[in-house]
């Protein structure tokens, strides 16, 4: 299992875009993909679920990767963050 701090860097935080961008990427790997804000995990393949998070500006999040992909899975998912989506 992979595990990674990721911090919301772009100024509009996740909103529609972003969580699309997110959940198509998450859709391109076999690993389960979880993003965790506070108590509340979330299936990073659900559109709706990554939304839900309500994560703005400079929020943290956790990033868990099980499975055969799941170095280069995580790997990609903080390079969309570290991008800021680009957004910016």
């Amino acid at each position: 299992m992979v595990e990674k701090i990721l911090t919301v860097q772009n100024r509009a935080g996740i909103h529609a875009r972003p969580a699309a961008i997110i959940a198509q990427t998450s859709n391109n790997f076999e690993s389960e993909i979880t993003l965790t804000r506070d108590d509340a995990t979330v299936n990073a393949k659900s559109i709706m679920g990554v939304i839900a998070m309500g994560a703005g500006y400079n929020t943290q999040l956790v990033l868990n990767v099980e499975g055969p992909d799941e170095t280069e899975a995580a790997s990609v998912i903080e390079d969309l963050f570290n991008s800021k989506f680009e957004e910016e």
